[in-house]
């Protein structure tokens, strides 16, 4: 009898280890993100949207914020949902004035490159290339935040912290793809933006970060945007899903190249937690079958406009300018203005990231 009462009480200890694991208790001091206008929360533009910025404009940030804030969708990013998830504020722009940074910090900023701008000028693109808060700054515009966050003991503080670093990737593709370079001319500056990547990973290492999600690009091919300037008469062109079988074929490159480039890292670095955020698998199952997701449409734009292919969008009447509306049900939509996704998507992709499959590891463990 003893040595069953020992079983069930071994096997009661267990059960309750298990239960208690971090997974529903897990927490962290802060969320440091870095990125592009994926998941800027208002870096572009702290005090106020100004009028040129269409992204600044109604009906952005109507379904939670009842007013633009800067993030590029109808409401709220990936990093809100992150931050809710952990009982964290919203994430300030690194830019506010004043702002209050212990808790969480916001370095994405639209338009942000991997690359730094004398790159762009060595390929003939400096004239073309809105180069705003490319990844080295913004690690510069997180190091100066560090004083205030976590003064002379960041190494403890940083550790128990979760950081996001990016996407990147996808400005350093859109500008020379819009600028004319042919795919094969930009599949080769893959392997020098991974690099640039994951050396920026290791310096955040350096600062004291232990748990990082680095996301891969989107499956841009899928994007109303691209499907519109560059929609083929050949069906050849197209995948099953109806998206463009050569730009996400650039997406996938990419990709894989992280995805070594991390691996490398975390064997350099065994006490750090890597996690491989999968943008594109998941957002190509979206486009697949939206309604897995709870959504109703892959490819149509919510805000948009008509009279340049059959996706709602227009380059000339983008979301945000004269001439382009928001659909009345944000909800049921994967894409928010042709290259952003929804509120609804976002959330979506929080979760895919916290719980799996979309996260390797996924953040809850």
């Amino acid at each position: 009898m003893a040595a069953e009462a020992a079983v069930v009480l071994f096997v009661a200890v267990f059960l309750l280890s298990v239960a208690c694991r971090p997974g529903s208790s897990q927490s962290y001091n802060a969320i440091y993100n870095f990125g592009d206008s994926i998941t800027d929360t208002g870096n572009l533009s702290p005090g106020g949207c100004p009028s040129w910025l269409t992204t600044g404009q109604p009906p952005y940030g109507n379904t939670y914020f009842g007013r633009p804030t800067g993030r590029c969708t109808d409401g709220r990013v990936i990093v809100d949902f992150l931050a809710d998830r952990f009982g964290l504020p919203l994430l300030p722009p690194s830019k506010a004035s004043g702002g209050d940074f212990k808790r969480g910090a916001n370095m994405a900023i639209i338009g942000a490159t991997t690359m730094n701008f004398d790159f762009f000028q060595s390929i003939g693109l400096g004239n073309s290339i809105w180069n705003n808060g490319p990844l080295d700054t913004q690690i510069q515009w997180f190091q100066q935040l560090m004083p205030s966050i976590c003064g002379n003991d960041c190494k403890s503080y940083l550790g128990n912290s979760l950081f996001i670093f990016g996407e990147f990737g996808g400005n350093d593709y859109n500008a020379p793809l819009f600028g004319g370079k042919s795919m094969d001319e930009v599949k080769g500056y893959v392997p020098q933006i991974i690099s640039k990547i994951t050396s920026g990973v290791e310096t955040l290492i350096g600062l004291g970060a232990v748990d990082i999600v680095v996301p891969g690009v989107l499956p841009i091919g899928c994007f109303p945007l691209y499907l519109t300037l560059y929609q083929s008469s050949s069906q050849d062109d197209y995948d099953g899903n109806g998206c463009l079988k050569s730009f996400n074929s650039l997406a996938v490159y990419h990709n894989g190249l992280l995805k070594q480039g991390l691996a490398g890292v975390q064997s350099k670095y065994p006490a750090v937690r890597l996690m491989y955020g999968d943008f594109y698998d998941q957002v190509a199952q979206m486009v697949q079958s939206p309604g897995s997701f709870g959504l109703t449409y892959g490819l149509k734009v919510c805000c948009g406009a008509g009279g340049q292919g059959s996706y709602n969008y227009n380059n000339q009447a983008r979301c945000g300018m004269s001439g382009a509306s928001a659909c009345g049900d944000p909800e049921n939509y994967l894409v928010w203005d042709g290259i952003h996704l929804t509120e609804a998507a976002y959330r979506s992709i929080a979760d895919g990231w916290l719980r799996g499959p979309y996260c390797s590891p996924a953040i809850l463990h």
